[in-house]
């Protein structure tokens, strides 16, 4: 046999099994799981700058390059609506943007929402303030947010507006929520023990929310008493690094997405779905193909996001 064959069945060999280990590394971790549970999803993946559509077997069935997206929803038309660093989009399956808004250059968005009507919010760190889109993709209406954050890059995270008209937004880096009337009049503020990126106004009136490098996730009631919580270190194998998107499904069962920084990068499940007693049941882990994995929409449940019907 020739050097350069030789060398070349060689690296084909190493190649097979690079593969190899890769595919064995994501079925383990999927074995993990105390069920059989897939998910077909959309996600966003921050620092590999995409949102994608996952098919429930694991392969991409879709996905559109973006600037450090944040946020995104599925559309009952089904095109994808997402904010990137500067604005928000939306895109239809054939990859064609149908709509955007384009922020002023001072902002970063950080959260988007479509409303009934076709209006989108979008929350625009730097200039303290959300904003409602219209179909022109001009501003139809804005709303003040007070904000003491000395890093005009974290005054924002997660922020909804509920179908009563008020606006729930995650101050992070002052640790609290706060509830605004349509007319942005402050009417709650919730301090929490760590730097929100998620508050979902469930059905029952509690608040889900994910508290970033904290490494928590709690349910709060009406009184703001904590009725459950995960802990950084209590689902082996899923230490909560940074937990950012989440969706609470109607099963009780609570998707998570745990984005990992830095030195946690590529070295575990980068979303997982966990039940009331805490059992892991679903589990996502790509590393070849995604970075870091904040927020989450699943495409086999049912609601209208426009509707909020969708928890998340």
């Amino acid at each position: 046999m020739k050097p350069s064959s030789l060398l070349s069945r060689r690296k084909f060999a190493r190649r097979t099994i690079a593969a190899l280990g890769l595919a064995m590394v994501g079925f383990r971790m999927e074995a993990r799981a105390e069920t059989s549970t897939r998910h077909r999803f959309l996600c966003c993946d921050y620092q590999g700058n995409k949102v994608a559509i996952i098919a429930a077997d694991g392969s991409i069935e879709w996905e559109f390059a973006a600037q450090t997206p944040q946020d995104c929803w599925f559309l009952p038309n089904g095109n994808v609506l997402f904010c990137y660093s500067n604005g928000a989009k939306e895109v239809s399956r054939a990859k064609q943007v149908v709509w955007e808004y384009k922020a002023p250059a001072q902002a970063q968005c950080h959260s988007c929402q479509p409303l009934p009507g076709g209006h989108v919010l979008v929350a625009e760190c730097g200039l303290s303030r959300l904003i409602e889109a219209g179909r022109d993709g001009q501003v139809a209406k804005e709303i003040k947010v007070a904000s003491q954050a000395k890093n005009m890059g974290h005054q924002f995270r997660g922020t909804r507006k509920t179908a009563d008209g008020h606006y729930w937004v995650c101050l992070m880096d002052e640790k609290k929520i706060v509830e605004l009337s349509p007319a942005s009049a402050l009417l709650r503020e919730i301090p929490v023990d760590g730097f929100p990126h998620a508050a979902i106004k469930l059905p029952d009136g509690h608040l889900l929310v994910t508290l970033g490098t904290a490494g928590q996730v709690i349910e709060l009631d009406a009184d703001l008493k904590i009725v459950w919580q995960l802990g950084e270190n209590e689902v082996t194998g899923n230490p909560l690094r940074l937990p950012a998107g989440c969706q609470r499904l109607a099963n009780g069962n609570t998707i998570i997405c745990n984005y990992l920084p830095g030195p946690f990068m590529g070295k575990q499940p980068q979303a997982f779905e966990v039940t009331r007693d805490k059992r892991v049941v679903w589990e996502f882990t790509d590393h070849a193909r995604f970075k870091t994995v904040n927020q989450i929409y699943l495409l086999d449940a049912p609601g209208d996001g426009k509707k909020s019907e969708v928890l998340r």
